[in-house]
């Protein structure tokens, strides 16, 4: 018999990768952020403070702060979130993980099994979706207006999903500058789903990765902070607000479900260098960070519109977003956006389609998620310039960019 490694792979893994060959000149997926606002010589400052202070601390399995992470970190959040979300909680409701990626793993397995049925909203984030695809969970996508998940199609939703005996787990909510839609819900519509989630026994997850990311750095209170129970769990992340390489996310719930999570979160625990430094430079800088952060990506977010308004003209529909780092664009019927991504792709312009950021792969077909945080201005200026050719070459429209017929 022949040697080959992949026959002793396991069955149904996904396809495998290509080898990593750099981004591309035009690259306007995934959650990169603005690099001129990563705060490093503070990173530095808090890195060399700290390590000397703790680093002996290194030598144990959780740096002398246990399972859950950091104690100075968890308990900057505890002061923050209460400040700025209105909960009220203290360091034992956090556990620290490895980005907000792990956080969703973590509560997934806590609360799904196969042919469990979760509700998402309508335009959701694709790892979510991925994630619980690849746990044989169905979802079911609720419809969104300019103020998130629309409260009367999830009653309808929940009510055909009673009439044949099924109940959902949870619903997923991004409810502050919402994925992709960028949209914020409003106190009381948060309100209106808690009430909801009560009357037909849900649990809520909420992902609340962008909320720092408001162009007026204010929010309506979390959903958490309005439960009176512990319906519902939260996850955050420092990914978006300040570095995405700085792989640290957490999970706020009751001690109920963070006791059962240390039972199989086995890791060791997530990378205690990155949770250190977060924790003293948090201290003293975080909030003016965010402030300034949230400058320039509102100022890059402008520039991207007018590059759209320019280029593509009323073909292209979008609506400002209310913070964040994505745009999403909804193209006429015509416009196939699985194919837009592949020939952009093969020439250079990386978007997202729609497709992998809705629960129904084929109400994303005519749009895209852009994002505008990381690109330099020329980038996003020719790169937008681009992709209007490129669609143009292969649609027959945009017919003009920039006043010029093509």
């Amino acid at each position: 018999m022949t040697y080959k490694l992949e026959n002793f792979f396991a069955k149904d893994l996904p396809d495998a990768t290509g080898a990593y060959s750099g981004f591309p000149e035009y690259n306007f997926v995934g959650g990169h952020n603005s690099e001129i606002n990563i705060p490093i010589k503070k990173l530095v400052k808090s890195a060399e403070s700290v390590l000397l202070k703790e680093g002996k601390n290194l030598a144990l399995y959780g740096h002398n702060s246990g399972p859950q992470g950091n104690l100075a970190l968890r308990e900057f959040l505890v002061s923050y979130l209460d400040e700025h979300t209105g909960m009220k909680i203290d360091s034992g409701n956090i556990l620290l993980t490895s980005g907000s990626l792990q956080a969703l793993d973590l509560v997934n397995k806590l609360l799904l099994k196969k042919d469990d049925t979760v509700l998402v909203e309508e335009a959701t984030y694709g790892g979510a979706i991925s994630r619980i695809e690849s746990l044989g969970v169905k979802h079911l996508g609720i419809k969104l207006d300019n103020e998130g998940i629309c409260p009367q199609h999830l009653i309808q939703i929940l009510e055909m999903l009673k009439a044949k005996d099924i109940s959902p787990k949870y619903l997923y909510t991004i409810p502050t500058v919402q994925n992709p839609t960028a949209t914020v819900m409003p106190e009381k519509r948060r309100r209106e789903i808690l009430e909801i989630a009560k009357k037909y026994n849900f649990l809520i997850f909420e992902d609340d990765c962008y909320a720092d990311l408001t162009w007026d750095r204010k929010r309506p209170k979390s959903i958490y902070s309005l439960c009176d129970e512990d319906r519902v769990i939260y996850c955050g992340s420092f990914s978006k607000s300040i570095a995405p390489a700085l792989r640290v996310g957490y999970i706020i719930a009751s001690w109920k479900a963070i006791s059962k999570i240390l039972a199989y979160k086995n890791d060791g625990g997530s990378g205690a260098i990155e949770q250190m430094i977060l924790a003293d430079f948090c201290k003293n800088n975080y909030k003016k960070h965010a402030d300034e952060l949230v400058i320039e990506l509102e100022r890059k977010c402008d520039l991207m519109m007018q590059c759209l308004d320019m280029e593509f003209g009323s073909i292209a529909e979008f609506t400002k977003p209310k913070g964040g780092i994505f745009i999403w664009i909804t193209f006429p019927a015509s416009i196939n956006t699985n194919r837009l991504f592949k020939v952009a792709s093969e020439k250079g312009v990386a978007l997202n389609p729609g497709s992998e950021w809705v629960s129904k792969s084929e109400e994303g077909i005519n749009k895209i998620r852009l994002c505008f945080a990381n690109p330099k201005d020329e980038t996003i200026k020719d790169g937008i310039s681009h992709l209007a050719q490129i669609c143009y070459d292969e649609f027959g429209i945009p017919i003009t960019g920039a006043n010029v017929k093509r």
